[in-house]
């Protein structure tokens, strides 16, 4: 049976990556943004063990996205000042 938060973690995963990807300006949606509706969804209660694995890996994913994002930015403000 597919739940609420199954369907919200199958949205996550769409749209998380493409959203910090964003554009030359950077994210669409801040790094904070993503990791409070993922915390949200954490503190959701009789999460399956599934689910709790599906959380941290997008987690550590976001962790990921936003090291990138970061770096992009210092590569842009580099690129600028030459």
């Amino acid at each position: 049976m597919v739940t609420l938060i199954d369907l919200e973690i199958a949205h996550l995963v769409r749209v998380m990556g493409a959203s910090m990807a964003g554009d030359l300006a950077g994210p669409i949606l801040p790094g904070a943004y993503w990791r409070l509706r993922l915390y949200q969804l954490l503190d959701s209660q009789h999460l399956t063990n599934e689910q709790l694995r599906s959380l941290d890996l997008l987690l550590l994913q976001l962790d990921e996205l936003e090291a990138q994002a970061t770096n992009n930015a210092a590569h842009r403000t580099a690129i600028s000042a030459s």
